[in-house]
């Protein structure tokens, strides 16, 4: 049973209809958004939706049973199980909040699909570089807010009159949302030179900063996908020699019958 249901889950098909229903589910979950569709098809799209988390719970406990212990230590397989669990929760009472969370289930797709996975992996191994850079820019903010702060408080106490407003506003100044006309240029008003203080903060904040974000993230997918393309070769190796040598054998045992044969067809002296 155990080596069937393996088979059976590890088939190309039924990881296709597994993707499937995760798109199905996901479209489920936005029609009982709107009320217009849960008015005339309210009913139906309960049932379906019931219907596949029956179809996610029957996947995981075979899976479970499957993989055993295995099935604990993969990442992935975590992830699988935390989801289809908060969607079984009951989203009554004190646990209504978690209706919402059932969209998670679209994540899924993360798990299902490989290209995505490994895009996930290369993120993950990308994060102890943006937390440095995530610490080099709030130690910026800081010190760009403090600043902000002891010039600006006393006459625009909207933006800057505290840290925590100047923050919020660096941030918004950083996002480049309004930044010129809704904010520098109103201060440069009572503050011709406050130009010296929101040019550098952009350029540093927002293209260095951003550009070392990305920088990151594109170097962790490089190494990824080169990884990954090394032990393609390493695995393609292994197999070559692996073949190499049993054709070797194969060429010796088809020599050693040929002689075998010489020796049988010889007539005696």
């Amino acid at each position: 049973m155990q080596a069937k249901l393996t088979l059976f889950i590890e088939n190309a098909v039924t990881q296709r209809v597994i993707i499937s229903l995760i798109i199905l589910n996901a479209i489920l979950l936005g029609m009982e958004t709107s009320s217009g569709a849960m008015a005339v098809m309210g009913t139906y799209i309960v049932f379906l939706d019931q219907a596949i988390l029956t179809v996610f719970v029957a996947e995981i406990a075979c899976r479970i049973y499957v993989y055993r212990l295995k099935f604990w230590k993969d990442p992935w397989s975590l992830f699988d199980f935390a989801v289809v669990s908060i969607a079984i929760i009951p989203t009554s009472g004190a646990f209504s909040v978690l209706r919402a969370l059932r969209v998670l289930r679209v994540l899924r797709l993360l798990t299902m699909i490989p290209s995505m996975r490994r895009v996930v992996g290369a993120l993950l191994s990308a994060i102890p570089g943006l937390i440095s850079i995530a610490v080099v820019l709030l130690i910026i903010y800081y010190v760009f807010a403090v600043i902000a702060t002891n010039l600006f408080a006393q006459d625009y106490p909207q933006w800057f009159g505290s840290l925590g407003m100047s923050l919020y506003t660096l941030f918004q100044i950083m996002t480049l949302e309004s930044w010129s006309m809704g904010i520098a240029r109103p201060v440069m008003e009572t503050f011709p030179y406050a130009w010296a203080f929101f040019i550098p903060f952009i350029l540093v904040a927002t293209f260095t900063m951003l550009n070392l974000f990305i920088a990151i993230i594109v170097n962790a997918m490089q190494t990824f996908s080169e990884q990954e393309h090394k032990e393609t070769i390493e695995a393609v190796t292994v197999l070559d020699n692996d073949l190499h040598g049993e054709l070797k054998l194969l060429r010796q045992e088809v020599r050693e019958l040929r002689q075998f044969l010489t020796d049988k067809t010889l007539p005696p002296s």
